[in-house]
C-alpha cells in the first residue's frame, strides 16, 4: 500500500467499506481502490478492545466518516487501519 504526500504530511485514503469476517478479521475497501484485511485478534486483549471479543459486538462494525467504528463507540484511526491492513487486491 502506498501513501500519498501533500506538502509536509501524508494523506491516507478514506475507508469506504468494511465487512466483519470470521476469526476477528475485517475486510476493508479504501477510496483509492485498494482493499485489504485487518486482523484484530492481537488487539483484543488491550483496553476498550476487550469488548470486541464478543463476536456479536465485533460484527456490529460500520464506516464512520473516513474510518470504522463499532456500535460500542470504539473506533480506529484511519492511518492505523491503512498501515496495518494486509493488501489483497487492487480494485478498478
Amino acid at each position: 500500500m502506498e501513501l500519498f504526500s501533500k506538502g509536509d504530511y501524508a494523506m491516507y485514503p478514506s475507508i469506504i467499506e468494511v465487512t466483519s469476517g470470521e476469526d476477528y478479521l475485517l475486510s476493508i475497501v479504501f477510496d483509492n481502490g485498494e482493499s485489504g484485511t485487518l486482523d484484530m485478534k492481537r488487539f483484543l486483549n488491550f483496553g476498550v478492545f476487550r469488548r470486541l471479543k464478543d463476536h456479536d459486538a465485533f460484527k456490529r462494525v460500520r464506516v464512520s466518516f473516513d474510518t470504522i467504528e463499532w456500535d460500542s463507540g470504539i473506533d480506529l484511526d484511519p492511518e492505523f487501519v491503512y498501515e496495518n491492513c494486509k493488501a489483497f487486491e487492487k480494485q478498478g
